[in-house]
C-alpha cells in the first residue's frame, strides 16, 4: 500500500490535572501521585509531510521552541527503535503555552509518534508505542492511549473513565513554572491520603486539590495573582499540574473582562476522547 505523503493539521491536545495529590516518595526519589487527567479542546497544531532522504527537520511556525524539543526525541526515537529509512519534514503551530502544567510538549511527543507511525507506514500496535512514550516522558503515555483517566504512581498507572461534559476557563500568566523546582522543594506536601476513583466521581469537578499548589504560589507569585484574578469572577480556581497555569469550571455564557498583559485565557471544553484515537490498533 502506498504511503501518505503528508499529513496536515494534526491536533495536540492539552490536558488539565482536575486534583493533583502527592502519596509518597519512592526510595528513587520519584514522587508518588494521584491525579485525574482531562482532555481539551485547546490543542497545538501539526504537520508532517514525508521524506525519502531520513532527514527529520521541524519547523516552528509560531512560537520557537527548543533545538531538542520532545517531538524531535520522538521522531527519531522512532525511526531509530522501527529502522525505517524515511524521515519527515515537521512543523508546528505552537498554540499551547509552555511550563503550563497543561502537557504540550508530552502531547505533541505522542501525536509525533502517533502520525509517524501512519505516515512511514509501520503499523506498531499501542503497546510499542506506548513502551517508547514512556521512555520520553511520564505524560506521553496518557495521550498515547487518548481516553480521560485516573493516573496513579508516577504516571504509569492509567485507568480510562468517562467523565460529563463541561466548559472551563484556563488563565496562563506570562511567566512559566519549572517543575522540578517544586519537586525539590522542602515544604511540598508529600503525605496526602489516598484516594479512590468512586470518591473523585461523586464530585469530578470539585474533588481534592493540588498538593504543588502551596509550594507554586511562594515560587511563582503570579501563579497567586492569576488564582484570584478568577476568585474575583466569582470562581474557585486551581492549578493545574507543575506549571503555572490556573482553572476552574465555568457557566455557559460566562464573561470575563481582559487579562493582564501576557497573559493567555482560553475558554475550553473537555473532549471525551483523543481526535486521534483511533490511528492505533489498541492490543492493551
Amino acid at each position: 500500500m502506498a504511503l501518505p505523503d503528508c499529513l496536515h493539521d494534526v491536533p495536540a491536545p492539552a490536558k488539565l490535572n482536575l486534583f493533583l495529590h502527592v502519596t509518597g516518595r519512592r526510595a528513587d526519589g520519584y514522587h508518588l501521585l494521584q491525579s485525574a487527567f482531562m482532555l481539551i479542546d485547546w490543542w497545538d497544531v501539526l504537520h508532517f509531510d514525508l521524506r525519502s532522504d531520513g532527514q527529520i527537520i521541524r519547523q516552528d511556525l509560531s512560537q520557537t521552541l527548543p533545538d531538542e524539543d520532545l517531538c524531535l526525541k520522538a521522531a527519531r526515537s522512532l525511526q531509530q527503535a522501527s529502522g525505517t529509512s524515511h524521515g519527515a519534514f515537521i512543523q508546528i503551530d505552537k498554540r499551547l503555552p509552555a511550563q503550563a502544567g497543561m502537557g504540550g510538549g508530552s502531547s505533541d511527543a505522542a501525536t509525533t509518534l502517533l502520525a509517524l507511525n501512519r505516515l512511514w507506514g509501520l503499523d506498531w500496535p499501542l503497546s510499542k508505542l506506548l513502551t517508547l512514550g514512556l521512555s520520553l516522558g511520564a505524560d506521553v503515555p496518557f495521550f498515547l492511549r487518548g481516553h480521560n483517566a485516573w493516573v496513579e504512581g508516577i504516571g504509569e498507572n492509567i485507568t480510562p473513565m468517562a467523565l460529563p461534559p463541561a466548559k472551563f476557563v484556563v488563565l496562563k500568566p506570562d511567566a512559566g513554572l519549572e517543575t522540578a523546582l517544586i519537586f525539590k522543594d522542602a515544604e511540598l506536601k508529600r503525605d496526602s491520603s489516598p484516594a479512590t476513583i468512586s470518591d473523585f466521581a461523586a464530585r469530578p469537578y470539585a474533588f481534592g486539590r493540588n498538593d504543588l499548589q502551596a509550594v507554586a504560589k511562594r515560587l511563582c507569585p503570579q501563579v497567586e495573582l492569576a488564582l484570584h484574578w478568577l476568585v474575583q469572577h466569582g470562581l474557585q480556581p486551581r492549578m493545574t499540574g507543575s506549571g503555572s497555569a490556573v482553572f476552574a469550571p465555568i457557566p455557559d455564557k460566562t464573561v470575563f473582562s481582559a487579562p493582564p498583559d501576557g497573559w493567555q485565557l482560553q475558554i475550553c471544553s473537555n473532549l471525551e476522547i483523543h481526535p486521534l484515537a483511533g490511528w492505533v490498533s489498541c492490543d492493551v
